[in-house]
């Protein structure tokens, strides 16, 4: 394999392969470097991160930077700037490197070097590698000696490599830290370097003492050097200081708006506007009423619209904080609050929100609107009503430009409307109004944020549905002719929302509008997702007409088979809408209808699975609904068995004999605590399949809650009504009407769990067990739930986030059916080493804060004598929790194998996230560990069955001592 081989695996390889491929590909790069050409060598270092991205685990990595480090030691200065890149790109890989020492000793013997291009090269090496050596005292001495270079490139490698180490290392910050003072202070030090040097004063945080030496020197700085540059630098390091060290804050705070409201440079004053910004969203509970005040009058004051707009950025995130509550707050001390209208972040809010610049007034518009959520109602009506005026005045003016800085200040207008009207409900109608008349005057790419927000309001506040729908139908049917990417992207932004307010039963009208104008302008993809979002929104009937028609239009079978498959389960849901309330045989008819579908529709999912693509959660989500509508099916011909086989005359003797209440009832009772076991038992892999998805969405997580909730009511309305009606209590469920809702999925099975519950318990409270009233209840029960259209959520579509576990364990065998060789006497050392593998939005709906590793052990087959053995003896049980630094995590097992024999050894990975939830995401990995005969032991059994064959012979060698 040449180089060029070598770079194709690294580029077009996935994670997975085998090791061996990973040290070809390691070993065709060293040929490179070890080239006589200087191209080569440099395209070998070059490739190197892409080797430790595919294979990032130490063994490689470490032998892949000794050999980068002799290179580093060997090569001309080019090659040595290429490894440094290469290091710098690979920082989070560094702390792999097993032998440190040894690379480090590498590098550093350039620092010996003439030549002052090569010692600067090093010293910004050493800067890189100071998270791994930072107390490295060679190369602080290094740093420090290279300071007083008179080289400037050597100088600034040396700048760079002590700002770098005072960052991690207490020590350096705290012996370097006259000098750099000396350095700034120095009447021979240039400004472009002391420019350069102030910077790292932002890294003196270490100890207490230590940072206020750093503050007095920068206040003797700001104060001392009045020039431009200095002063930005100064404050800004001042700034990142207090950031750190927490403590000085409010003074910071005092001092960024006394240069704010005093400087005249406007350079200075942006500056200030920024540290502001990030202290605000650093530490907004440390904003005082004076230091907002303070704010609010520099912005009334100012009349430049870049300033203002930096400082209307400032409030509005302050605006979002408690910082609000305490700017409201009375000064005197009381409990009562200021009056909103009087104050000046009031005042300027609704000056900005009719100015000219329309940034500045989308800022003013976030302010007030924030203002009004956050204040109490009674203060603040006539307040609302501005703050709604300021936004349709904002709107109007930004709708009709389609310009990019336009559609951003549309969307923080829409954004702030939004999040109003959540707070503000009543205010809804008339801003609903607003915008459905603004969609008919409104540009293309407008109109698609507009629908956006409308979508929204509707989902929140489902009763302004039925009023869009019209205006938004009329407008569907004069869209423009054109198929451009804005034409596209506008017909599924108004599908959705005419979805959205339709609630899941689309007229044939509206149907036959969309489908005209699909036909005419709309590619594929454009026609995918809008049936992917009738499906999400449940209307199945037009979502499995769109897929029907989409399935001869792609070009591989594997989509093919997964728009089938879609097609499938949307008829499947689609049997089930026509279920009517006290038809229960046709609720049965129904149901089977829809599992016909339902395992067609799994075959063809089955047969779109590729091993990149493997689609295990919509397999798993699948298998679980068609269970779950089988055992709802169940329940109803249980149900029906009350009528063909009541209870016999002498049930109530044969249950006093007995001594079983369930016998009152005959032979439903039994069947009824079958049926109650099996939703259990379906709630239970509900949850598996909820522990095992780490990366979806909320909305989806919250259907398989839904889905769930529903299996665990029914078997606790089935104990309640027959089972135990003493003993099962309604008390624990309470009631759900107070439950913040998101979809119109989860609203209306909320409504039936409430319906069901009180229906349930009244009937308990009048009737004993059993009669006809509760084998009605439990089918109505069924029939409720049957009737709520099915919500496919995004994550059965689409993954926006991507979370895998990689793990690597030692002592592995040479090849996979050969188990692992440990002797009986002693203890087997695991080695578990992990990489956290992300996508492209790492982290986008939850982050792993800890791994939880479970080895477990068992003993498959025993080679030793048969004898009793405890069961402790046969199984190893061990967990630990490791948290992953920079995605990588290692830890260690102690193993007993005293069992002679073959065992079974299985890791296990799961995640823990920032909110202490568990998640089982996997992997699993099973090695073969077997337990053999130490020599000793194995000499002494030889020696007893010696001894049991010639006892005699034994017995006269002893005699002889």
């Amino acid at each position: 394999m040449s180089l060029s081989s070598a770079r194709s695996f690294l580029s077009e390889a996935c994670y997975g392969e085998q090791e061996l491929d990973a040290n070809s590909a390691l070993m065709e790069l060293d040929k490179g470097l070890r080239s006589g050409k200087l191209g080569e060598q440099c395209e070998a270092v070059v490739l190197f991160p892409k080797l430790f991205q595919k294979y990032p685990f130490p063994i490689l990595i470490n032998s892949a930077f000794l050999k980068l480090a002799d290179i580093f030691r060997l090569g001309n200065n080019f090659l040595r700037l290429c490894v440094l890149k290469v290091t710098q790109q690979s920082e989070k890989h560094l702390e792999k490197i097993l032998n440190v020492d040894e690379f480090v000793k590498r590098v550093f013997s350039v620092i010996h070097s003439n030549d002052p291009v090569a010692r600067a090269i090093t010293l910004r090496m050493l800067g890189s590698l100071a998270s791994i050596i930072p107390e490295r005292k060679n190369a602080h001495h290094s740093i420090r000696q290279s300071l007083d270079s008179h080289d400037n490139v050597e100088v600034e490698a040396a700048i760079f490599a002590a700002a770098s180490f005072s960052a991690q290392s207490k020590d350096f910050a705290a012996g370097i830290c006259n000098k750099v003072s000396e350095m700034i202070q120095g009447l021979d030090t240039p400004v472009d370097l002391k420019l350069k040097l102030i910077p790292m004063l932002q890294h003196m945080h270490h100890d207490a003492n230590l940072a206020s030496s750093s503050r007095e020197l920068l206040q003797h700085l700001v104060s001392s050097y009045p020039s431009t540059p200095m002063v930005i630098v100064s404050l800004h390091t001042f700034t990142q200081l207090a950031a750190s060290s927490l403590i000085d804050i409010p003074k910071q705070l005092q001092l960024l708006l006394q240069y704010l409201r005093d400087d005249p440079r406007k350079a200075v004053k942006m500056l200030t506007i920024n540290d502001l910004k990030l202290l605000a969203k650093k530490a907004p509970h440390l904003w005082i009423r004076e230091n907002t005040q303070t704010l609010c009058e520099c912005a009334l004051a100012i009349p430049y619209n870049s300033l203002k707009l930096g400082m209307l950025a400032v409030l509005s995130t302050l605006s979002g904080t408690i910082a609000i509550k305490q700017y409201f707050s009375n000064p005197a001390g009381d409990n009562s609050t200021v009056s909103p209208q009087l104050t000046d972040l009031v005042k300027l809010a609704q000056e900005c929100c009719y100015h000219s610049n329309l940034a500045v007034a989308a800022q003013g518009v976030v302010v007030l609107s924030n203002i009004v959520i956050s204040c109490p109602e009674k203060d603040i009506i006539q307040l609302e009503q501005e703050t709604v005026l300021g936004v349709e005045s904002l709107l109007m003016l930004c709708s009709q430009d389609s310009s990019p800085g336009s559609q951003a200040t549309l969307k923080t207008g829409l954004t702030s409307l939004v999040k109003l009207l959540k707070g503000r409900p009543h205010l809804s109608q008339a801003a609903v109004d607003f915008l459905l008349g603004q969609l008919h005057l409104s540009c293309d790419s407008s109109r698609i944020l507009i629908c956006h927000a409308l979508a929204a309001i509707a989902t929140h506040l489902p009763v302004l549905g039925d009023g869009m729908l019209g205006d938004l139908v009329d407008l569907y049917r004069v869209v423009s002719h054109s198929s451009t990417g804005e034409q596209q992207e506008l017909l599924v932004s108004l599908a959705t929302v005419i979805f959205v307010a339709s609630q899941s039963s689309l007229s044939a009208e509206v149907k036959t509008v969309i489908k005209q104008q699909l036909e005419s302008i709309a590619n594929g993809w454009t026609v995918y997702r809008i049936a992917r979002q009738a499906s999400r929104m449940g209307c199945h009937e037009f979502s499995s007409e769109l897929y029907q028609c989409l399935r001869t239009r792609v070009a591989s079978e594997h989509f093919y088979f997964w728009l089938n498959s879609l097609k499938d389960f949307s008829q499947a849901e689609q049997c089930l809408t026509h279920v009517e309330d006290g038809d229960y045989s046709g609720a049965m008819s129904a149901i089977a209808e829809a599992l016909r579908s339902y395992q067609k529709g799994i075959a063809s999912l089955t047969a779109a699975s590729t091993p990149l693509s493997p689609l295990t959660f919509q397999c798993e989500f699948i298998k679980l609904r068609i269970d779950t509508l089988q055992t709802l099916s169940q329940l109803i011909c249980t149900c029906n068995s009350l009528k063909t086989s009541p209870p016999p005359a002498i049930a109530t003797t044969i249950a006093l004999s007995s001594g079983n209440e369930l016998q009152r009832c005959g032979r439903i009772s039994l069947q009824m605590k079958v049926c109650m076991e099996e939703f259990r038992s379906l709630a239970a892999r509900y949850s598996d399949l909820h522990q095992s998805s780490f990366d979806a969405d909320y909305a989806t997580l919250r259907n398989v809650e839904l889905q769930q909730q529903s299996c665990l009511l029914v078997s606790h309305v089935i104990e309640a009504l027959i089972i135990d009606p003493q003993v099962a209590s309604f008390q624990e469920y309470g009631t759900l009407g107070c439950v913040q809702t998101e979809s119109e999925y989860e609203r209306r099975m909320i409504a039936v769990f409430n319906r069901v519950l009180e229906e349930a318990e009244g009937l308990t409270k009048k009737h004993p067990p059993v009669s006809h009233l509760h084998t009605s209840c439990l089918c109505d029960t069924v029939i409720a739930l049957l009737k709520v259209p099915l919500s496919f959520q995004r994550y059965f579509f689409q993954k926006l986030q991507s979370t895998s576990i990689k793990l690597a364990l030692s002592p592995s065998p040479r090849t996979p059916s050969e188990p692992i060789p440990v002797q009986s006497s002693q203890q087997l050392t695991l080695k578990v080493e992990g990489v956290v593998q992300h996508g492209s939005t790492p982290g986008l709906f939850r982050k792993i804060q800890s791994v939880c590793l479970n080895v477990t052990s068992v003993l498959q087959s025993k080679t030793g004598p048969d004898y009793k053995i405890a069961l402790d003896a046969k199984t190893n049980e061990i967990e630990q929790r490791v948290e992953p630094h920079n995605d990588y995590f290692s830890t260690q097992f102690l193993l007993n194998f005293s069992i002679l024999g073959t065992h079974s050894v299985t890791v296990e990975a799961s995640v823990v996230d920032e909110s202490g939830i568990q998640w089982k995401t996997g992997p699993k990995t099973t090695v073969s560990v077997k337990s053999l005969e130490d020599p000793y032991s194995q000499q002494l059994r030889h020696q007893l069955q010696q001894g049991g064959a010639q006892p005699a012979a034994q017995r006269s060698a002893y005699i002889r001592f």
